[in-house]
């Protein structure tokens, strides 16, 4: 078989073990005898224990990553950000033991910078459309942070709330976005500030230089936390 095959077999093996285990420790020795390998294909593959967890965390993010790229628009930036919520506290809810171990130890990947990637598109069209209350980067953070707490939260099995996803969702998008209903009242100038400068972070005029640029930026930021 192909290093690709027994790579992926090992990965295979190794994300079963680890969702049957509910969060317990799973052996490299374990690892090898459902993958049918002997300890230096492992070795080979992945360095030692640690870079299989990350491969592993990889792995499971490709499988969130998949459920993300395959949702379409609905042509609302802001109701397509409470369905990616929805979304990742799915996956969380699902396949608990990659959850945790994506982001409750600490690790990261370049398929969870990719994830975070996607949120921060997301976020920027709701810049674009002038319903975001504070710059993209903080929507972001704001969203990611809040959404990875309640997923653990529910994840350790004592919501204390049955509705706490949802009630945080709406706490979240209604202090970074402006409602629907606003769409027809003049934009403010932090919400007009916050959209142009995710146009500029898309496509930088030609009719302005590098300082000028950089110097607009600065306004509009300043404008922007007003």
């Amino acid at each position: 078989m192909s290093d690709t095959g027994t790579r992926e077999r090992i990965l295979q093996a190794a994300a079963r073990l680890l969702a049957e285990s509910g969060g317990g420790p799973v052996s490299t020795r374990a690892v090898c005898t459902a993958a049918g390998i002997g300890a230096p294909t492992l070795y080979h593959h992945f360095g030692d224990k640690d870079g299989l967890l990350d491969a592993v965390v990889n792995y499971g993010f490709e499988r969130y990553l998949r459920e993300k790229r395959a949702r379409r628009a609905t042509g609302d930036p802001v109701e397509d950000l409470r369905r990616g919520w929805d979304t990742h506290v799915d996956f969380g809810l699902t396949q608990p033991t990659f959850y945790t171990l994506m982001y409750g130890a600490g690790r990261r990947s370049g398929a969870s910078d990719e994830a975070y990637k996607i949120l921060l598109g997301m976020t920027e069209m709701v810049a674009r459309a002038g319903r975001l209350r504070v710059p993209v980067e903080t929507a972001a953070h704001m969203i990611h942070a809040a959404g990875v707490g309640v997923t653990l939260t529910l994840i350790s099995g004592d919501p204390g709330d049955p509705d706490l996803s949802p009630r945080t969702r709406e706490a979240v998008l209604a202090a970074i976005t402006t409602d629907r209903a606003e769409e027809d009242r003049p934009s403010s100038p932090s919400a007009l500030a916050i959209a142009l400068t995710a146009a500029l972070d898309n496509r930088t005029p030609n009719t302005l230089s590098e300082a000028e640029t950089a110097l607009l930026r600065e306004w509009l930021t300043r404008v922007a936390v007003e």
